[in-house]
């Protein structure tokens, strides 16, 4: 399973990345795209469960909630445009990453 650590880690991979705490809340650890300072990778943890936030092309939204169920709309975001993990061990870790690394793409405005 992953820890918060490395979904941080892992946001750091993709050029011009930092780690941030706009909520001055520890609970609150988000990976951001320095260029537009927009976040792609919101961790948290609720109900108990880390959680990480990623940005969802709309096509693809719904084949990823109905793909896992630990895959459900984004908490405290744009449900059509944000998915929440819920990190339970039930998704594999390189689906996990391929969603980050597509939330990273969508803020970037990189094509695929």
């Amino acid at each position: 399973m992953l820890t918060r650590e490395d979904i941080l880690a892992y946001g750091l991979t993709f050029s011009d990345t930092y780690v941030d705490k706009p909520f001055h809340d520890d609970n609150w650890v988000l990976v951001r795209y320095r260029k537009n300072k927009k976040a792609f990778a919101w961790t948290y943890v609720y109900e108990g469960t880390l959680r990480v936030n990623v940005k969802v092309d709309p096509q693809w939204r719904d084949f990823w909630r109905q793909t896992y169920q630990a895959v459900i709309p984004g908490y405290h975001q744009n449900k059509e445009h944000w998915n929440t993990i819920i990190l339970d061990g039930s998704i594999p870790e390189d689906e996990v990453k391929r969603m980050i690394a597509e939330s990273y793409d969508l803020v970037t405005g990189r094509e695929k």
